[in-house]
């Protein structure tokens, strides 16, 4: 998938994305500091940061000091086989300051641009039943019409079973939410910039993508805390986090853990096949030592319960947002400051929800 972004996967859990050559790079570097900046107390950019991949800063190789990349977030390390979707939104993909060739340029390799708001950039599909990824590229994308683009699209949401509808339905709920987020704010305006859609494309949830080993079945649970084969010393710290939107419980756990399996396992005998995430965090170590696993609810119901008395559970609060799917916006080389809203921004994302519903519906 790192090819797919033209990024580098990093072992501690980021990616590396070189910045691009002037003006671009320094703007979207310029873009990460402000939104990330330590002192800001804007709330419409502390929201927004909900929507971005995290930003660790910049980073260059001792080799090559005058290389600088951005340190992001992988948005895929906690997929065992990450689908991958990069969406460009807006009406226009060239910036107001474009010369006349760019914006002709841009305009050529795309001309539905305007009048569809959106452009499948890419993807990367993981098919059950032949345990293989199909890959798309740009080609695509630009092959797509107003006729088209809904099954284009659909393609995304395709195991080679079945229409993942649970996806496509958490899909439309994260891109509302980036929705909502655009609809009140008149400070930034955004061209070229994408979506990043991930959701897992292996039935097998029970598999722990951190270290790759399956979950209880392979190792007897250690005295600590059981996560992708990493022991965490119980030490009176144990974050549970999780961001407190879609119902998400924020908790600091010194003692107790058996009430709150006990509260976990109320929950899972409400559901019948929902997933349950989980998010562990060392406070002290903060950021360095996350992981996160998915259990089906029939697993639950065989003898692997009597071995996870450590482990804490979340469950989403509503079915909906059972289907573990990641939405960010990507790609921010040609963000500017405005005074109105960004209204190509919007009208993409609202023409892409409205495909997204009949893919749904359908």
């Amino acid at each position: 998938n790192a090819s797919l972004l033209g990024i580098l996967q990093h072992p501690d859990g980021t990616v590396l994305k070189q910045l691009q050559p002037p003006p671009r790079g320094p703007r979207e570097q310029e873009f990460y500091n402000k939104v990330y900046d330590s002192d800001c107390c804007d709330s419409i950019l502390l929201e927004l940061r909900e929507y971005l991949p995290k930003y660790f800063g910049v980073w260059s190789p001792p080799t090559a000091p005058n290389d600088t990349y951005l340190k992001l977030e992988d948005v895929t390390r906690k997929f065992n086989k990450p689908c991958i979707m990069d969406v460009k939104i807006g009406q226009k993909s060239y910036d107001p300051y474009a010369s006349a060739e760019k914006i002709q340029q841009q305009v050529s390799k795309y001309p539905l641009m305007e009048e569809i708001g959106f452009l499948v950039l890419g993807m990367r599909v993981y098919h059950v039943s032949s345990d293989t990824y199909e890959t798309q590229n740009q080609h695509y994308g630009r092959s797509l019409t107003k006729e088209t683009v809904k099954d284009g699209i659909s393609k995304f949401f395709h195991s080679g079973y079945c229409l993942r509808k649970d996806v496509v339905a958490a899909s439309i709920q994260k891109v509302e939410k980036i929705l909502e987020w655009f609809e009140g704010q008149t400070q930034l305006n955004f061209y070229a910039s994408s979506l990043l859609f991930v959701y897992e494309g292996s039935c097998q949830a029970t598999t722990v993508r951190l270290s790759d080993v399956t979950l209880a079945e392979k190792r007897r649970v250690p005295k600590g805390l059981l996560s992708g084969g990493d022991v965490l010393e119980y030490n009176n710290n144990i974050n549970v986090i999780n961001s407190t939107e879609n119902g998400k419980i924020e908790a600091s756990v010194s003692k107790g853990l058996s009430k709150f399996y006990a509260l976990h396992k109320k929950a899972c005998s409400k559901r019948h096949h929902s997933q349950l995430s989980l998010k562990v965090e060392n406070s002290e170590q903060d950021n360095v030592w996350k992981t996160s696993t998915c259990i089906t609810q029939e697993h639950l119901n065989g003898n692997v319960l009597p071995q996870l008395e450590k482990v804490f559970y979340h469950v989403p609060a509503e079915t909906k947002e059972s289907a573990n799917v990641e939405v960010r916006m990507i790609d921010f080389a040609h963000v500017f400051p405005s005074n109105t809203k960004d209204e190509g921004y919007i009208y993409g994302l609202k023409n892409l929800i409205t495909v997204l519903q009949n893919i749904l519906d359908n």
